[in-house]
């Protein structure tokens, strides 16, 4: 009993750990995202006469060539980054539910969705992004269509391996046998087994949707230049390096990797949440 009783408090406690980085990520997250909108929009403005001026105490980020604040224009572009971010994981994951769904139905449509995973999987991912990209013209639209359509292929293949899983167990044959229509037993019976598999894989699109959106932008492809993106911030700043102006990509880069690193502690820690015996971090 005392074995037991023990083995019980260190999982209670690893899930109050695990909790705790969840709320913290998350606030984390909200305080980057949120301080986007209470932006001075002046500070955005030219201000010639502040320009290429160091990082201090009045301006923690530094301002560049052409007076505008570092830390104002990183935090726009966090901002801009989760938006675009949050569109084109949310399609991505509706667009796998669907294709894992119709998978289940019969095996000629299994194998149509199966090519389809491998025929993007194979592909060249940043490739793939540039050319949906350029094809839609450029801009926000064009970044988040093609990050929603290249995103899809992982997570559409872990749900379709958990449909094979439980698409034969008992209780779907019943629901069958009772006359239940496909997509009825689809949201009653796989779409609540499958939410965790989709929370998470939602939440670790994140990241690779935010990095992928700021490196074609970087390369000209993405967002208008006319937005505080990251993408362009980096872009703009590289020709200014070599003149000894290392904030204007130290910051808004480090930012980016924060933001991109704590979506994957988020992900990772409600993974181990919602499916703990999964991990050995809650074995003792």
């Amino acid at each position: 009993m005392n074995r037991e009783l023990v083995i019980t408090r260190k999982k209670w406690s690893l899930r109050k750990q695990t909790l705790a980085l969840i709320l913290l990520s998350v606030i984390i997250l909200f305080i980057m995202v949120t301080s986007g909108f209470f932006v001075d929009a002046k500070k955005l403005d030219v201000h010639l006469e502040n320009r290429n001026i160091a990082p201090s105490l009045s301006n923690l980020f530094g301002t560049d060539w052409l007076g505008r604040d570092m830390l104002a224009r990183t935090l726009k572009g966090l901002t801009l980054s989760f938006s675009v971010g949050i569109l084109a994981a949310f399609s991505s994951t509706v667009i796998a539910v669907f294709l894992s769904f119709l998978a289940s139905l019969n095996q000629l449509l299994d194998r149509m969705v199966t090519w389809c995973i491998d025929l993007f999987l194979s592909l060249p991912h940043i490739v793939t992004l540039l050319l949906i990209a350029f094809a839609f013209g450029g801009g926000m639209k064009a970044v988040v269509i093609g990050l929603a359509l290249t995103h899809w292929p992982s997570l559409t293949r872990v749900l379709r391996a958990e449909l094979l899983q439980i698409k034969n167990t008992p209780y779907i044959q019943i629901s069958r046998s009772l006359g239940k229509s496909s997509w009825w037993i689809a949201i009653h019976h796989y779409l609540p087994l499958l939410a965790p598999q989709i929370i998470v894989g939602f939440i670790l699109m994140f990241p690779h949707a935010i990095l992928h959106e700021a490196t074609i932008t970087f390369l000209g492809f993405g967002l208008s230049p006319e937005e505080p993106a990251i993408g362009i911030i980096l872009s703009e700043s590289m020709k200014y390096l070599s003149t000894g102006m290392w904030w204007l990509a130290f910051f808004p880069g480090l930012s980016l990797l924060v933001m991109i690193s704590i979506f994957d502690l988020l992900g990772q820690n409600v993974r181990k949440f919602v499916s703990p015996y999964q991990f050995k971090s809650w074995q003792v």
